[in-house]
């Protein structure tokens, strides 16, 4: 079966993607900032490895992953977590910057680098789930929208670089999805929310899919969803 490991597998998108795959029988491994988050996401997904990794704490990442066992076999990393903070430019200081920052950007480049040599091995496909924002940013955004954009250019320049090695990249930009982060979002923004507005967390997940499904012949390397009603 094939073996993916995904972040971001408690809530949301992860979450999503996480239930399709275990229903199908693949082998997934759940990335978890801590051993008692490892045990919960044991316990949702029978059967399932866990990997402990802080995303908030990137530069002890290696740090973590030598303590462990790491996977000998990946035919798929999702990158799937991810934080948001808003507000103006003129009010946002430098932690809450570092903190979106780390988890959204470089985390991810780093959980990367380490599993890379795994990753060409495989010739796995890389998925990651950016946003919207990371195609255009608008007021209030400007560090999620900074910390996406920049995810954007870590896949183009990683698709580049690893497409001999037989790597596959893909971006997915969702738009607003009915998640904990969109209602968080709207709080901020000082709106009521109504998640049957939104996309639903499984109509990502199928897009998802689909791009790890697809056939070696072929490569999805950037896939817009929108809400759709």
């Amino acid at each position: 079966m094939p073996t993916h490991l995904i972040t971001g597998a408690g809530a949301g998108i992860g979450a999503a993607v996480a239930r399709r795959l275990h229903a199908r029988g693949d082998d997934l491994i759940l990335l978890a900032r801590d051993a008692a988050r490892a045990r919960q996401l044991v316990e949702r997904y029978p059967g399932a490895r866990t990997l402990v990794g802080d995303l908030a704490d990137p530069d002890r990442l290696s740090w973590a992953f030598d303590k462990q066992a790491m996977p000998e076999r990946l035919d798929s990393l999702l990158h799937i977590a991810g934080i948001v903070d808003l507000g103006p430019v003129g009010e946002l200081r430098p932690k809450t910057w570092h903190q979106q920052l780390n988890v959204n950007l470089i985390a991810p480049a780093e959980v990367t680098r380490l599993l890379l040599p795994t990753l060409r091995a495989s010739k796995a496909t890389v998925v990651f789930v950016n946003s919207g924002a990371g195609l255009n940013a608008h007021a209030d955004w400007s560090a999620y929208a900074a910390s996406k954009h920049g995810l954007k250019a870590l896949a183009d320049a990683l698709r580049a670089e690893e497409r001999a090695n037989g790597v596959r990249v893909t971006s997915v930009y969702p738009g607003r999805t009915a998640t904990a982060m969109q209602a968080k979002v709207h709080s901020q923004e000082g709106k009521e929310y109504d998640p049957s507005a939104w996309i639903d967390p499984e109509s990502v997940a199928t897009t998802i899919l689909m791009a790890l499904d697809l056939p070696r012949d072929a490569e999805v390397n950037d896939l817009t969803v929108r809400p759709g009603r």
